[in-house]
């Protein structure tokens, strides 16, 4: 690499750099399981990238190179921290609606990913889309993190065993173990990757435009019709969760503080799924952020609910801070607010 000043070497380095953004956001995501903290992990691995940039002689991609100082600045922060799991995964018995809610916990929850940041839109590849999928997101963080790491690069990014060795500091033999263990507890966890939506029919479509329907009327009754069986309801950070349409229903309908007319749910996007932003009525009539719920369908029913209340998720999926009084619902098309990855 000929030699430049700082200007220039810095210019060149995002011209080359930047483009890898988005999907070193998803990697870093895959491996903290928090879209705040895949923010602060690619500046990091961007500020480190710049620093070496001069030391960079073309011996690998660029993309190789990043995704190399990525998984270090991950495996670097997430030493010591705990992990981030759903209410299911801390191993209790699904909830009885009809307790109070526990307060919330200290615990450092999963939380999505909008499509928007670097999530996967309807238009990408099954693959792509499964990578980021929430359920198998809440697999890797039943991994420590070197297996979490070996599992990313070798089965999401399909690189070679020796690869992941030089980018995780180990052996080949050291890897291909981690990696056998890491696929036999995301089996234990019954969260495959095979679980990764497809675009939404028209079917599943509608069904979403009668979901919001039902929240706007709160039709605690309508929504029991579209929970199949075993579906489950979480919440962060509250530490329940529920099973089955009749605990969900009784769920809402006494817990949820929302009546008739004061719920209004607008579409986004997120791990790939459909999501909406739930909007709760104000004494003054206006509509603030409630929770941010991200759907998983199976076939012509909702399987899965994460009702996310951190409300700062909200601004990442692009979504208004408000909206004013006089607001109704049901809002738009849900295949409208999908956004696709480049």
């Amino acid at each position: 690499m000929s030699t430049t000043g700082p200007s220039t070497g810095t210019d060149e380095f995002m011209t080359r750099a930047e483009g890898f953004r988005r999907e070193l956001l998803a990697h870093c995501y895959r491996m903290s399981g928090s879209a705040h903290d895949a923010e602060d992990l690619v500046q990091e691995t961007y500020l480190r990238a710049w620093r070496a940039y001069d030391k960079f002689e073309d011996r690998s991609s660029m993309r190789t190179w990043l995704y190399r100082i990525a998984t270090n600045v991950c495996l670097t922060a997430l030493e010591g921290r705990a992990r981030r799991p759903l209410p299911t995964g801390l191993g209790q018995p699904s909830s009885d609606p009809d307790t109070p809610l526990s307060e919330p916990g200290e615990v450092p929850w999963l939380s999505p990913l909008p499509d928007s940041m670097g999530g996967s839109g309807p238009e990408d590849a099954a693959e792509q889309r499964e990578s980021v999928h929430l359920a198998f997101i809440a697999a890797l963080q039943h991994l420590p993190p070197r297996q979490r790491a070996a599992l990313v690069l070798r089965d999401v990014l399909q690189w070679r065993a020796a690869e992941v060795a030089e980018a995780v500091g180990t052996s080949t033999a050291a890897v291909n173990s981690a990696l056998q263990r890491a696929r036999a507890a995301v089996r234990a966890a019954q969260l495959e990757r095979d679980q990764a939506p497809e675009p939404l029919d028209a079917e599943q479509e509608e069904l979403l435009q009668r979901y919001v329907t039902a929240f706007w009327e709160k039709d605690v009754e309508a929504l029991v019709a579209m929970f199949t069986d075993q579906a489950v309801w979480e919440m962060p950070p509250f530490p329940e969760w529920y099973s089955g349409p009749e605990a969900i229903s009784r769920l809402i309908a006494q817990k949820c503080p929302g009546q008739v007319h004061e719920m209004i749910m607008l579409p986004t996007s997120a791990n790939g799924q459909p999501a909406f932003g739930l909007y709760m009525k104000q004494p003054d009539g206006s509509f603030q952020p409630f929770h941010l719920q991200v759907l998983t369908l199976d076939q012509r029913q909702v399987s899965h609910v994460g009702a996310f209340f951190d409300t700062q998720l909200f601004a990442l999926c692009g979504l208004p801070e408000s909206l004013p009084p006089g607001s109704t619902g049901p809002r738009v098309r849900v295949s409208d607010s999908q956004t696709p990855v480049p």
